[in-house]
């Protein structure tokens, strides 16, 4: 009689090990892919404070797409880059990232974040402040974290 109740004992605790190890892997595993992340958006506010387009560009996937809050919606490679240039063109950004949230599902990832500091609108020789709230969404490409949507909008 004891060896049936031993038996399943047994069984449970190594189970529960099992578990112990898988949950502690995937919390590793999610640490890695968040610093990933923040690399990947830190790389993006690099591009944006020396505007490369060629650099921001290269940071989405090969579908990705790009929604600046006052033009049209970029999609694709070819198109960001050209959204990008145009921008470009038009501003010289100086601002920091904050990154408030960061949740990964497989392979897939969003980022809300916000940013601020000030914006060379190169027309007017101008600097205006500049504040805005951001959501990013990340895909794992090749197994590289890339952007693979783009989003913000001006708070103030």
């Amino acid at each position: 009689m004891k060896k049936l109740f031993l038996l399943p004992t047994i069984i449970l605790l190594v189970a529960s090990c099992k578990n112990e190890k898988l949950t502690e892997t995937n919390t590793i595993m999610e640490k890695q892919a968040k610093l990933e992340i923040e690399k990947v958006l830190m790389n993006y506010k690099e591009t944006l404070n020396t505007s490369s387009a060629e650099k921001a560009t290269a940071l989405y996937t090969k579908d990705g797409i790009f929604m600046p809050s006052s033009g049209p919606t970029a999609i694709g490679k070819e198109q960001i880059k050209a959204s990008y240039d145009f921008v470009f063109s038009q501003i010289q950004l100086n601002i920091e990232f904050y990154i408030e949230e960061i949740t990964i599902e497989n392979n897939f990832a969003f980022a809300v974040t916000s940013s601020k500091g000030e914006t060379l609108i190169h027309a007017t020789k101008t600097t205006i402040p500049e504040e805005n709230r951001e959501l990013f969404i990340f895909e794992k490409e090749n197994e590289t974290w890339k952007i693979a949507r783009y989003m913000f909008n001006k708070t103030k």
